[in-house]
């Protein structure tokens, strides 16, 4: 199981980017979480197969018909923590 951190820049607050996020997350089959940053950034933590990570990825680059999604960065993250589910983080 492979961990990546996105961060998602543009116009993705106030917009369903987070539910929208989720709902992918789920199809994919995904764990991990999405949360609104202060800056007006996404953060996302995903968990997953290569596969499934290399999906998402591609769905965040285009993001939701709501939202605008200028650039996404991503990063490879090390941890022990093993996520259950996907969580929309308040």
């Amino acid at each position: 199981m492979k961990t990546l951190q996105f961060i998602i820049y543009g116009h993705v607050q106030g917009v369903g980017f987070r539910f929208f996020t989720w709902r992918e997350a789920q199809r994919l089959g995904l764990t991990g979480w999405v949360k609104n940053q202060a800056d007006g950034s996404v953060a996302v933590l995903a968990q997953g197969s290569e596969q499934q990570l290399e999906q998402f990825s591609a769905w965040l680059q285009q993001g939701s018909k709501t939202a605008t999604v200028n650039y996404v960065e991503s990063f490879s993250l090390e941890t022990k923590t093993i996520f259950t589910d996907f969580q929309i983080i308040h």
